[in-house]
């Protein structure tokens, strides 16, 4: 089902492909494993935020926008492809981005110079504060300037995941617990909701990749009503319906640990699949400890929704590389 009040831009290479992870599950034992390929949405090597896009970006063009404004991370996947869907659609990019400018810009941060985004620094400035700054000297140059807010986690964004948990139940998907890599919540959010409309019934669980289990809950929580009502279906869905953990969180985003650097590894060698240094492997390895420590069940059907990011693997080349191979 798709919704009658939202515009939407069908650019992702949907439906993604679900896939059976069966080297995985013999390797970690118990759990019958499988991922949901959001990896292989296209838009400049693809990923959870060309979902998202397809709506944000819609919604954009309604309201007369010519460039396009948001802020992440250095490595920021969705700053990446925000950056594509601008030059693909015409629109101007500028990307805020914390701090100052890496010696190399190589991962994702490489690809934002391929794809034509201007990219602002903050220096000693708040993000957030140089992100207004850049919106408002847009604005007064005439550039029509839309922002979209970090992870495209806006009501509009998120009806992206509402339209991905109704593609999963037409491809007859089978879940007992999702797992998923979430941080700003729109990813989550759109999944807890379109799981009520769609009529899934197994679990959504986020495996937090850097904020507390509680504000997570709530964020989520508002995230998921709000979307839902743009969608043409209001529901109200409260923090205590939402499942996350934040026991891998570890040393912060973006901190490299043996968690992540195992799942990185374990996926790869079994299943020639890429995870990336900052949400996919830190929730992967939280799906697998679960998993160890039995409180994801024999038999279980567990469904790893792969947001993608694997362009950040390559500015984490000196933390995960090795002259061994069998290492």
């Amino acid at each position: 089902m798709t919704s009658g009040r939202l515009p939407r831009l069908a650019f992702a290479h949907l439906p993604t492909p679900i896939e059976l992870l069966p080297r995985l599950s013999a390797a970690v034992g118990g759990p019958r494993f499988s991922a949901k390929r959001d990896d292989q949405t296209g838009l400049a090597l693809g990923g959870n935020k060309a979902r998202k896009l397809e709506f944000v970006l819609a919604e954009a063009q309604a309201n007369g926008a010519r460039t396009l404004i948001t802020t992440g991370a250095a490595q920021s996947n969705q700053c990446r492809q925000t950056a594509a869907a601008a030059a693909r659609f015409g629109f101007d990019c500028i990307l805020v981005l914390p701090g100052a400018p890496p010696p190399t810009a190589n991962g994702n941060l490489l690809l934002d110079h391929l794809l034509g985004a201007e990219v602002v620094w903050s220096g000693a400035e708040a993000a957030g504060d140089a992100m207004q700054r850049a919106f408002d000297e847009a604005w007064a140059a005439g550039r029509r300037p839309y922002r979209i807010p970090y992870g495209a986690s806006s009501p509009v964004g998120a009806a992206g995941y509402i339209a991905a948990m109704f593609e999963f139940v037409k491809q007859a998907g089978e879940a007992d617990v999702m797992i998923v890599a979430s941080s700003s919540g729109g990813t989550q959010a759109g999944m807890v909701a379109g799981a009520r409309l769609a009529g899934f019934k197994g679990r959504v669980l986020g495996v937090s990749v850097d904020v507390p289990a509680e504000e997570l809950r709530s964020r989520v929580a508002g995230l998921a009503s709000e979307s839902a009502s743009v969608w043409g279906q209001p529901l109200k869905v409260t923090p205590d319906e939402v499942e996350v953990t934040d026991r891998y969180v570890g040393r912060g985003y973006g901190v490299l640990g043996e968690v992540e650097r195992e799942a990185i590894r374990l996926f790869a060698r079994t299943e020639g699949l890429l995870l990336d240094p900052v949400y996919t492997a830190r929730a992967a390895g939280g799906m697998i400890d679960m998993a160890r420590r039995g409180e994801l069940k024999p038999g279980e059907r567990v469904l790893f929704w792969h947001t993608g990011g694997y362009p950040a693997l390559f500015a984490y080349a000196d933390q995960l590389g090795t002259p061994n191979p069998s290492s």
